[in-house]
This record gives structure tokens, sequence and C-alpha cells, in this order.
């Protein structure tokens, strides 16, 4: 057994969702005895770091039900099944904000939420984005507005907390590290 490994010796579906699926999962700790762990299973997710010609971040405002407000953050969404990151990562930057790239650079990927769930977000960056000819159709229950933000106003909508998740705070620390170079 690995350090601190913890082996499950059931598991039970206690919801299948279009999105997650909530799982029980029983386990030996490492010291003999066992305990229950919740765990939220995930497909994945793609996030893009896309900066403009003048330098500046594009994002999208949008809803979150979870969080009962709106909130900025750059283009993300959904792996499909089967689906490569790099795929998804243009496809989420088409649909959400009308730009195209042929240059998206994989930085990192990252859990979100770990101690509960197995979500990846994979991180992708491009400054070589251009507007698409033929704006795509979004998905149909999702409302989104662009924004293109510079650094300092991205950081005072994060003082705000109108930009309050984990992705987009990485992305304008990736900025400002980047400018900084």
């Amino acid at each position: 057994m690995k350090k601190f490994e913890e082996k499950t010796y059931e598991t039970e579906t206690i919801y299948k969702g279009k999105i997650v699926q909530l799982d029980i999962d029983s386990v030996t700790l490492p010291d003999g005895n066992t305990s229950k762990r919740e765990l939220i299973r995930h497909p994945g997710a793609v996030a893009v770091i896309a900066i403009t010609e003048e330098g500046k971040l594009v994002c999208v405002e949008q809803y979150r039900k979870p969080m009962e407000k709106s909130i900025i953050e750059i283009p993300a969404g959904k792996l499909e099944p089967g689906e490569e990151p790099k795929t998804c990562a243009l496809r989420e930057l088409e649909e959400e904000t009308g730009y195209t790239s042929d240059d998206l650079e994989f930085i990192t990927s990252f859990y979100t939420s770990p101690g509960f769930a197995d979500e990846i977000v994979h991180l992708y960056f491009t400054d070589q984005i251009k507007p698409m000819e033929e704006q795509p159709d979004g998905d149909e229950d999702e409302f989104v507005e662009q924004i293109e933000l510079t650094v300092e106003e991205a950081e005072a909508l994060e003082k705000e907390e109108r930009i309050h998740d984990a992705k987009t705070a990485y992305a304008i620390l990736y900025m400002k590290l980047r400018n900084a170079r």
C-alpha cells in the first residue's frame, strides 16, 4: 500500500446526472480502519487564457446558480466523452467569445476541489486570437456576455468579488507574470 493510500472496497452511486455523479466509497484506511468518502465524479473541463492584440484578457460574464450571482470568468467548459482537451478548449473559446485561434498552448492542469471532487481543469493560453467570420451558436441554456479586461481592471473586479473563481484568478496571475518578463 502506498503512503496514505485508501483502498476502496465498495462504491455506491447515489446520483448520476448530466454533469456530475455522486459516489459513496467505502475505504480501508492506511491504519486498517474503515471510513466513507463522498465523491463528486466529473468528466473534466478546460479553460482558456485568451489575450487580445491590445493585451486584454478575454472573459465572459454569466450567472452561476451555486453562488446565486453573475461572475466574470475566462472561457471554459466541460469535456465531452472522448474529447481531447485542446479540441474542447478551441470549441469553448469559439462558442463563448466568437474568437478562434490556430495557436493554443497547454499551460497546466489542476484539480478544482480534491477533497471531494475529481474534476480536473486543463488550462490553455493564446495571444493569437482572431474574430470568427461567422459567429457560432452558444449552448442553448448558457447566456454569456463577453468582456475584455486589462490586468488592472481584472484585479479590481477580483476585489469586488465579480471575478471569484480559481481558474480566472490563475489567469490574472499568469498574465501579471507574463507581462513582468
